[in-house]
């Protein structure tokens, strides 16, 4: 924030407290103008208690005259016309102003024709490349500004994106990465899972599933992006994050750290934009933040702190709460409650800080500077409880994810043979576990946690006295239609998988196909599926009765291909494809992501401090 940024806030808040507005007179009179006589007795009064010049605090006057006469006009064009009138600050990746002006456009129109005025203002081809940003959300074009809750007068955030040095815009960036979160998240090769910081896998039903996953996703993006401090891509990503959480539980949300992580970071990204112009959205995120991690620590932190000690890593986090809290509080000219936010978040900084020849000592010793970081931290500088810190917590998690994967490999199998998206057909697997290890059959346990809508104590009760009944009940089990059969065998497909796919999807055969290209173990087997189905699909109508002397990995020969099998060649190398691209989607996704999962505590704290003394520096003054 700069001196003159600094002046205008101080100033703003002395003329509301004696009740002075500077578009009536005797400041300014319609139809005459300002009064420049008016302005600099005005200007004489507040020099004593404002501590500047009077040239500065006339010109600051002036500026605040401007600003308030443009909203009065804006305000009556709207009474009038119905137009709205927007303060746009367009911004680079750093949160540099490339450009201000004002756009106009009527409340009931869509979001796209905002994004088209815009870009004509800023000479654009592409008014799809615009995103807004207000109060929070990206401002969506196919929906009407005023459905959106955009009002006139309002300051809009818009972030456009140039290419960068590999000529790629932000746009089709954001758009990539889109496409990828989406297509890992739905492959149900099972790219990503849900744990929880031991390692231990969390269970949620499919759409609850998904959506958590698709938001994590964009968060993990986002938080790749903020590491290169490109701030403005980051935002945009945190907030379709956001857009993503909003489908699931807010109970459960507000339970989790993930969510309060995301809010403290979209307000990291406001600041480092330098858009104070979403102060509200702020104050109502580091409130949401703040309420979750007192859920989770404890009321002043006190649960975490007799757990872990003072100094363990997750105070980074409550720092840099308390830094953005303070900087809130001195942009609405709370001065003393800001000085006294900022002095707490400067004592916690001071503490958490890591003497760097006892980091580089672990770097040199193996250990990756993240964990040795957050290790130091935790040990309050002792390097033998560091390294011990270290291994311990590799061991732990180690534990963690061995005892989970039967869990998670249950949760694969009922994916598996759920049919349709019915959620109340979904079980929980951690409670199919622990019923199958009391010696029960496994599709009992599932038949009973779903009449008993997962209740484990009923199921179990259900198991005890009615099992007779339950496997009465059970589907029938259909036997694998012998054509069919033989058709995929002829195809290359193994005779046991063939038989498994036709069972469980009762000889649907675009599902059984669907269940073989899923069961196929890594990308090598299914790119031989995908050249042998490309030979096959190759053959001319007139050569498919004919044998072919063409070798592959998968047969000695090629079978011959009629009509109505060449269909079905087709049908699964297309599907086969969609499965190569969701591995594509997957390097790319994880290419940018750190290995460390307690990467989010790994804060450096250089931008903090830089912050910190910004902003000490303007109350100091």
């Amino acid at each position: 924030m700069s001196e003159i940024e600094d002046i205008l806030v101080r100033l703003r808040a002395r003329l509301q407290e004696r009740d002075i507005k500077l578009w009536e007179e005797p400041y300014y009179v319609e139809n005459v103008g300002r009064s420049d006589s008016a302005l600099e007795q005005l200007s004489l009064e507040l020099i004593p208690e404002m501590h500047i010049s009077a040239s500065i605090c006339k010109n600051a006057l002036l500026e605040l005259q401007e600003n308030a006469l443009r909203k009065l006009a804006a305000r009556r064009q709207f009474d009038e016309t119905g137009l709205a009138t927007f303060f746009v600050r367009c911004v680079d990746s750093h949160g540099g102003t490339a450009n201000r002006f004002e756009v106009k456009c009527a409340l009931d129109e869509l979001g796209a024709n905002l994004q088209r005025n815009i870009a004509e203002q800023l000479q654009l081809n592409e008014a799809g490349h615009v995103k807004c940003i207000s109060a929070g959300r990206v401002v969506a074009p196919q929906e009407t500004l005023l459905s959106q809750g955009l009002k006139n007068n309002q300051q809009l955030l818009v972030i456009v994106g140039q290419e960068d040095a590999k000529g790629e815009a932000l746009y089709e960036r954001i758009r990539q990465i889109q496409r990828d979160v989406e297509m890992v998240v739905d492959s149900e090769h099972r790219f990503v899972e849900l744990e929880d910081q031991d390692g231990n896998a969390i269970s949620l039903p499919p759409n609850e599933n998904r959506s958590l996953l698709l938001g994590m996703g964009f968060y993990e993006k986002g938080r790749a992006a903020m590491r290169r401090e490109h701030f403005d891509e980051a935002l945009l990503l945190f907030l379709e994050a956001d857009d993503k959480f909003s489908g699931c539980n807010s109970r459960f949300l507000e339970a989790v750290d993930n969510y309060a992580l995301l809010n403290l970071d979209i307000v990291w990204c406001y600041l480092c934009l330098k858009n104070i112009t979403q102060l509200p959205d702020a104050q109502r995120r580091l409130d949401l933040c703040e309420r979750i991690f007192c859920r989770s620590y404890g009321e002043n932190y006190s649960r975490l702190y007799a757990l872990k000690g003072t100094n363990c890593p997750e105070r980074a986090l409550i720092m840099r709460l308390q830094l953005l809290q303070g900087v809130i509080l001195f942009h609405q000219n709370r001065r003393d409650e800001a000085l006294q936010r900022l002095q707490i978040a400067g004592n916690s900084l001071a503490e958490l800080k890591v003497d760097s020849d006892q980091l580089l000592l672990l770097i040199e010793m193996g250990f990756d500077a993240a964990d040795a970081r957050l290790a130091l931290r935790s040990s309050n500088g002792n390097v033998e409880r560091a390294v011990q810190s270290i291994q311990e917590r590799r061991q732990r998690l180690q534990a963690a994810r061995q005892n989970s994967d039967s869990e998670t490999e249950m949760n694969r199998r009922l994916v598996q043979l759920q049919v349709g998206n019915d959620e109340r057909d979904w079980v929980h697997p951690r409670s199919v576990c622990r019923l199958m290890e009391l010696g029960y059959e496994r599709q009992l346990v599932v038949e009973a946690l779903r009449r008993t809508e997962n209740n484990l104590e009923r199921s179990l009760e259900m198991l005890q006295s009615h099992s007779d009944e339950l496997r009465r009940n059970l589907p029938a089990t259909v036997a694998a239609d012998e054509q069919m059969l033989y058709t995929l065998r002829e195809l290359g497909f193994k005779l046991s998988s063939a038989r498994a796919a036709l069972e469980t999807t009762q000889n649907d055969m675009d599902r059984a196909v669907d269940f073989l290209l899923k069961s196929l173990p890594n990308e090598r087997e299914l790119n031989t599926l995908i050249e042998y189905m490309s030979q096959l699909s190759s053959q001319t109508a007139d050569l498919a009765s004919t044998s072919t002397s063409n070798q592959s990995s998968r047969s000695e020969t090629l079978p011959a291909v009629t009509t109505s099998k060449l269909a079905l060649v087709q049908s699964i190398l297309t599907k086969a494809k969609i499965e190569i691209e969701s591995y594509s989607a997957y390097k790319r996704f994880n290419e940018d992501l750190p290995e460390n999962d307690q990467d989010y505590l790994d804060l450096t704290l250089e931008q903090e401090e830089q912050v910190l003394n910004e902003y000490m520096s303007l109350l100091e003054h």
